[in-house]
């Protein structure tokens, strides 16, 4: 690989020996590529770019932090293109690392955040220490424009296009473009009483654990704008699941650290604390419907009911009570029945079983497991044909009748069950957490209601200690069959 052969040049140029080993490193979000250099007791880590904004900003931020006492790679070395670089090896140790260490070896929530204060604390004063870096000596090495109203709508519009669309949420669009309005103008005016550097990506991930010390990496997107919103978007974050009680601690400690050096009051500075979180849940919520509703990626959809959880707290508060259809449209999201209660590592199994039409297409998978078994009922007689049975379904006695007599369904349910029955035994047996089902026939609501049900109590019954779903969805019924609860 070409560039790798810079790298190693540039790696000889400095340490006046050849690497004698090149590690390609797990890569970021972005298209950049990591790779370690060492020979004998030095090392240090080659990157290559592919957008020469990004690496031009890495570069020049780096040098106005280092100068300036924040804890960042130094940059050795650029190639004559920019795009590839050597810099100060960190090591391989993310505080995200740290806390799901800290969160395994812990029992307890409290104890584990109690384990990890220090290590969050140390990363939230010196993203305070960054951001208050003089804006005239970093402003010519940023290579985005300011945070604007501009950049607002793009987040709010990613929300609406990619989450609330995906999601078939219904709404009324000129509405929510009022609240969104609305909403803009009290982030642009929160944003003008305390701006500096906006590092935008500020997560754990970012986060290098140095002996003692935090150092940061991946800044090149950083630009001028609201400084609360990189804390908020740390201790926000939706898989972190930090406790109300720690956020409000570890963004008091923030706090401290960043008005005591701008000399600003703490209480003003805070007051928007609530706001930035609820456009950090949307935008994170648009990520994840583009990943997971769209791209059908597992792990974005396991995501989401953290995010929804986020949302379910700052709508409990009051947030969105200025915003009526905004407010209406996340309350529609937080009951949306694909994301409750979904199985986590360490929770019983959940079995999904759906009936549904064909001509409306296979049930959706949110598990992110890529669904599982489906069977066909279109092939037994069929009571839709007969107008007696057109305006009740397969839950009604008549239809019911009809079916056990001459649409075969027992035989072919007893089929059904007796493929399922093992997956179910041994996903149980090994720990995974859902499973779906589904049952199909031309309107999806005879047969293969009649046979979701038949299967449905038939795996309750065999599996007490397994939830059982049936959502018959061109029917729009859910139940749950988990005869060990009602013991």
């Amino acid at each position: 690989m070409e560039k790798v052969k810079i790298l190693s040049e540039l790696f000889t140029k400095k340490y006046n020996c050849s690497p004698a080993g090149i590690e390609r490193l797990p890569g970021a979000g972005s298209g950049r590529k990591y790779f370690r250099l060492y020979a004998g007791a030095v090392s240090c880590i080659g990157v290559v770019g592919e957008n020469i904004r990004d690496c031009r900003a890495f570069v020049e931020l780096s040098c106005v932090f280092k100068e300036a006492g924040i804890m960042v790679p130094e940059v050795y070395d650029v190639s004559a293109d920019g795009l590839c670089y050597l810099q100060e090896d960190f090591g391989d140790i993310s505080l995200f690392d740290v806390i799901s260490k800290i969160r395994k070896e812990n029992d307890s929530l409290s104890g584990a955040e109690e384990a990890m204060e220090s290590y969050v604390g140390e990363a939230l004063r010196q993203l305070a220490r960054t951001q208050c870096v003089p804006y005239g000596k970093w402003v010519d090495a940023a290579e985005y424009a300011p945070f604007s109203r501009r950049q607002i709508f793009w987040d709010l519009n990613y929300f609406k296009y990619e989450y609330l669309r995906p999601a078939a949420i219904d709404f009324d669009e000129e509405a929510l473009e009022n609240d969104f309005e609305r909403f803009a103008g009290r982030l642009m005016k929160e944003a003008e009483y305390a701006s500096g550097f906006m590092y935008r990506d500020f997560q754990s991930r970012n986060v290098m654990i140095v002996g003692d010390r935090c150092g940061f990496i991946d800044y090149q997107g950083g630009r001028k704008g609201p400084s609360l919103y990189d804390a908020v978007s740390f201790l926000w974050q939706a898989k972190a699941k930090f406790s109300k009680e720690f956020r409000e601690k570890m963004l008091s400690l923030y706090a401290d650290e960043y008005c005591g050096i701008r000399g600003i009051d703490k209480n003003e500075f805070l007051s928007s604390t609530c706001l930035f979180a609820l456009f950090r849940t949307l935008q994170v919520l648009g990520a994840y419907g583009l990943r997971g509703l769209v791209e059908r990626k597992a792990h974005f959809l396991e995501s989401i009911p953290a995010a929804l959880d986020n949302l379910s707290e700052l709508i409990s508060e009051g947030v969105l009570d200025e915003y009526p259809e905004l407010l209406s449209v996340s309350k529609a999201l937080i009951n949306d029945s694909r994301f409750k209660n979904k199985g986590k590592k360490g929770d019983s199994l959940t079995v999904e079983v759906f009936s549904f039409s064909y001509k409306k297409g296979y049930p959706a998978d949110f598990s992110g497991n890529g669904g599982g078994f489906m069977f066909d009922c279109r092939g037994m007689h069929n009571p839709g044909r007969y107008e007696e049975y057109k305006k009740i379904t397969g839950l009604d006695e008549p239809v019911i009748k009809f079916l056990q007599e001459k649409g075969e369904t027992d035989l072919f349910s007893l089929r059904a069950f007796e493929l399922v029955e093992p997956t179910v035994a041994r996903y149980k047996e090994r720990g995974f957490t859902n499973l779906q089902i589904g049952f199909g026939c031309t309107g999806g609501q005879h047969r293969s209601v009649y046979c979701a049900e038949k299967v449905s109590k038939m795996l309750a019954e065999r599996f007490p200690e397994v939830h059982i779903k049936v959502n018959h969805r061109e029917q729009g019924i859910s139940k749950t069959y988990n005869i060990q609860q009602h013991l």
